[in-house]
């Protein structure tokens, strides 16, 4: 997708093109990590590589400002969230991931904060409300970026995170009710900014937003049910999401305006295209036999 959507004469190609591939390696990494810190450094790497790949087109101000936010943002939070795993370790005697989960520490004030303060980490991750504001703004970025870090890979972070965390810390007292209202409000309201937009792709944003609020009430509710739900989901999202950022880039490229009041009859003129971009459709909204 990245040699049509690219110009033979764009420059810095060659650092774009290994800033993916090392964003790549960072996110397999943080999903494969059974280290608490080990997990964190995975963390940072993917906030580093996701900075300087929504920032590639530098010379606009709009990319650099949307690199900055997301960055400052995303550091902040996995700064918390680093605190918490520090406490999390020191109570359990362990960092190791799966022995935590195994054989969680008993409950206190100490375990309630620290669970806290990892949850500020992956709310900030997964553009929670009040953080969800990075993720539209990072739509700045080439629509290959948006379709892998912002519709299949980075923001699933923070709810893999909650989905693996969740058998052990679900029922410490702040966890269900920071997560479920939160996820419920970012859901509802995610969903309405983007009925309110009209550029194609802001409008998509949103709609991740949306779903990020979604997959943070499955995951976090801590039931086997919803847990299978939230790892069905987020595979499904990964597979309609980011068809329907590319074919937006498609679009952009055809058409050259992303404007839905400007954009008419793009369906007769990319029939295959408009195929994609309906069976994508179709999945986000459900519609059975599709994995949505």
């Amino acid at each position: 997708y990245c040699v049509r959507y690219f110009s033979a004469g764009d420059p810095l190609l060659g650092r774009f093109a290994g800033n993916l591939l090392a964003f790549a390696g960072a996110m397999l990494g943080l999903v494969l990590a059974d280290d608490l810190v080990l997990l964190y450094v995975f963390w940072e790497l993917t906030t580093v590589f996701s900075y300087l790949l929504i920032g590639h087109g530098s010379e606009r101000k709009q990319n650099r400002r949307s690199a900055l936010q997301a960055l400052t943002v995303t550091t902040l939070g996995g700064l918390a969230m680093l605190v918490g795993f520090l406490m999390l370790g020191r109570a359990a005697g362990t960092y190791r991931i799966s022995a935590l989960v195994a054989d969680p520490p008993a409950p206190s004030t100490t375990v309630s904060v620290a669970v806290v303060l990892v949850l500020l980490g992956a709310l900030s991750k997964s553009a929670i409300w009040p953080f969800s504001v990075w993720l539209p703004n990072a739509m700045a970025a080439p629509t290959p970026v948006s379709a892998y870090l912002h519709a299949a890979a980075m923001v699933k972070a923070g709810v893999y995170l909650i989905a693996r965390l969740a058998p052990a810390f679900a029922e410490a007292p702040p966890w269900r009710p920071i997560l479920l209202v939160l996820g419920a409000l970012t859901m509802l309201l995610g969903g309405w900014r983007a009925l309110r937009l009209n550029d194609l792709k802001l409008v998509l944003a949103y709609g991740t937003v949306s779903q990020l609020g979604f997959l943070t009430v499955l995951a976090g509710a801590g039931t086997r049910d919803t847990a299978l739900a939230a790892a069905a989901m987020i595979l499904a999202h990964a597979l309609f999401k980011a068809p329907l950022f590319l074919v937006t880039g498609i679009v952009d490229h055809a058409a050259g305006t992303r404007d839905l009041r400007e954009l008419s009859g793009v369906g007769r003129s990319l029939p295959r295209v408009a195929a994609v971009a309906a069976v994508a459709g179709a999945s986000m909204a459900g519609l059975p036999p599709l994995l949505g």
